[in-house]
């Protein structure tokens, strides 16, 4: 991905394919652990924001103001423009 003064440019396919990648990795991660191989997909996304949600707790991190950033560079990355999903 490239970063051009505070802003990113529109991914290519293989930003997004990528970005995909590593969001599977991490679902997987809690998919295999004891308690996430009973869980849906949506279950275990709901699993990591709420771990998320306590790490931000525990290290004085601002879980709203990522989430607006992540979805600004989500935004775009996607060529998105800001719309609302």
């Amino acid at each position: 991905m490239d970063f051009v003064e505070g802003e990113w440019n529109v991914a290519s396919p293989k930003v997004h394919d990528t970005a995909v990648e590593r969001a599977n990795e991490a679902l997987q991660t809690y998919t295999l652990s004891a308690e996430g191989w009973r869980s849906s997909p949506g279950e275990t996304l709901q699993q990591i924001l709420a771990d998320l949600l306590h790490w931000c707790d525990d290290t004085q991190r601002d879980f709203d103001a990522a989430l607006e950033r992540a979805r600004c560079r989500y935004s775009a990355e996607s060529g998105r423009g800001g719309e609302d999903d």
